[in-house]
């Protein structure tokens, strides 16, 4: 037992001094996707053009001012109607210049008002489509970022796993050479070992697979990231109830928002179409001035002119064009209200499947631990077993696998558990930056703590900070943002324990597991 302190002594120092001082946490991340992702940046290029549509529509009720000028070369024939042979033709050339402007005001062309309505909508359109590009990053990247956390849990089980293989192998060999087992035991702990380095390279392959997929959103590979605390607590959605949820993805969801917007635009063009018919009544003012080079009668003419007047003009036939756009604008609305439709069932099927992903994740991860533990004691019992010669070497082999195996689940299981909840709120509409925030506070923030997690020590959650699914305060009419469930421990509280075992942990290694560098 002292040499096992010592050893855990020892490599909490070695880890002290090998780890940085603290590794990249998701807030990190996300903020540095936000400047340099592709996606999300042709999303904000596709705001600021969306948003341009409100002052061109505006600009259809605004007087326009058209200015023009001219300069022509004349040649006047001037003669009699018919030949006369005592009369002499004669042909005058001179040139004429001038310029005028004109300002037109509509004053009543309900195209223009129906389309600058359109424009509204078509804003409100482009800003719910960068809303939604805003929760799509946040659920990528966190995707990527826990993505590769999996992937480093599952480098880090297969060599713990080969640690206590490697063992047995040594003990196993040890053993037969004094004659107190047979060979079989030895073939059986080096055919695991084998296996294990296998996994060991494919383990290590999809871990630099996972880190080059976060590099796409940050334009570097990350050198540390950040695991989770030892014993995080994942609480239930708040308000915990299936129903509510839905109603809201169905109601304020950036799809349907979306597809809100876009179905009152074919509403609208239906009235944009149909207004072809009807006159049109301009304001026009005009003032022009010219000069005329004619010298052969009266001299060079210098002529100004200013009009003031209204313009009607009152469509009467247009070969039908009219009213097979306005049957296609009517079919074009059809079109966009079932879309509608679909976008609130998805919204609402998603928000639903999120929901029951959490529940169901949560009650996954009680089962896990619970497992873990008797996974664990089950260990050692089979080590007290092999001891007294009552279990052979495969069993314990089995259990060290089972042990290694249940812990990997258990990340995974939390892992899935928190990217559910983020997609509940993305479904609902309510996924934001504090959402990140709040996930971030359940990473290990020093050195300290991941020393801790490596050992398989508890920790406790800092004063101050909200679990991960504390209440978000939603606008008014929201459903309220977070996830929360009653019976939360206060700030400061230790992570519970159970009696006669050692504390647990998605990333704990065992005992004898040396700190990652």
């Amino acid at each position: 037992m002292k040499r096992t302190r010592l050893t855990f002594a020892a490599l909490a120092v070695a880890a002290a001094f090998a780890a940085p001082a603290s590794a990249e946490d998701l807030l990190q991340v996300y903020r540095e996707a936000r400047g340099y992702d592709a996606q999300f940046a042709a999303a904000q290029a596709a705001l600021d053009a969306g948003r341009e549509r409100l002052p061109q529509g505006r600009a259809l009720l605004l007087p326009t001012v058209t200015a023009s000028a001219f300069l022509n070369s004349n040649e006047v024939y001037r003669g009699p109607p018919t030949p006369v042979p005592a009369l002499t033709n004669r042909t005058v050339d001179f040139t004429s210049n001038g310029w005028n402007v004109q300002l037109t005001q509509p004053i009543f062309r309900y195209q223009n008002i129906v389309q600058y309505q359109q424009s509204e909508y078509a804003v409100m359109q482009a800003e719910a489509q960068f809303g939604n590009a805003v929760q799509d990053l946040v659920v990528r990247v966190a995707q990527a970022y826990f993505d590769v956390l999996a992937a480093q849990d599952n480098l880090d089980f297969v060599r713990a796993q080969g640690r206590a293989i490697s063992e047995q192998l040594a003990q196993a060999k040890r053993n037969f050479e004094v004659g107190t087992a047979t060979i079989t035991d030895t073939n059986e702990a080096q055919a695991r070992f084998d296996l294990n380095r296998a996994q060991e390279i494919n383990a290590q392959n999809d871990l630099e697979v996972r880190r080059r997929v976060l590099a796409q959103y940050i334009g570097r590979v990350p050198e540390r990231l950040a695991p989770l605390r030892f014993g995080v607590l994942l609480d239930l959605p708040a308000p915990n109830n299936l129903e509510d949820w839905a109603k809201a993805a169905g109601e304020q969801s950036y799809n349907v928002r979306v597809q809100e917007a876009n179905y009152e635009i074919a509403r609208k063009e239906i009235e944009r179409q149909r207004a072809a018919h009807l006159p049109t009544l301009d304001a026009v003012v005009t003032y022009s001035e010219g000069t005329n080079q004619n010298r052969a009668f009266v001299g060079p003419n210098f002529i100004t002119q200013q009009i003031y007047g209204l313009q009607v003009n009152v469509p009467i036939y247009q070969g039908g064009s009219v009213l097979s756009r306005t049957r296609e604008a009517a079919a074009n609305a059809e079109r966009a209200r079932q879309d509608l439709e679909n976008a609130r069932r998805t919204a609402t099927l998603d928000a639903q499947r999120a929901f029951l992903s959490v529940s169901n994740g949560l009650a996954q991860v009680k089962a896990l631990e619970q497992a873990l533990t008797s996974s664990e004691v089950s260990l050692a019992s089979n080590r007290v077993g092999y001891d007294v010669g009552v279990r052979i070497n495969i069993d314990v082999l089995n259990a060290e696998q089972q042990v290694t195996s249940t812990r990997r689940d258990l990340a995974a299981a939390r892992y899935n558990t928190i990217m559910s909840g983020l997609k509940l709120k993305q479904a609902a509409g309510t996924l934001s930056e504090e959402d990140v925030i709040r996930v971030n506070a359940l990473l290990a923030q020093n050195a300290q703590e991941e020393i801790g997690i490596q050992r398989g020590a508890g920790s406790q959650t800092p004063a101050g900070e909200p679990a991960l699914n504390a209440p978000i305060q939603a606008p008014p009419g929201a459903l309220p943002r977070g996830m929360q469930a009653p019976g939360t421990p206060a700030p400061g509280t230790p992570m519970p324990v159970r009696p006669g075992t050692r504390p647990q942990g998605d990333l704990a290694a065992p005992p004898a597991a040396p700190a990652k560098k």
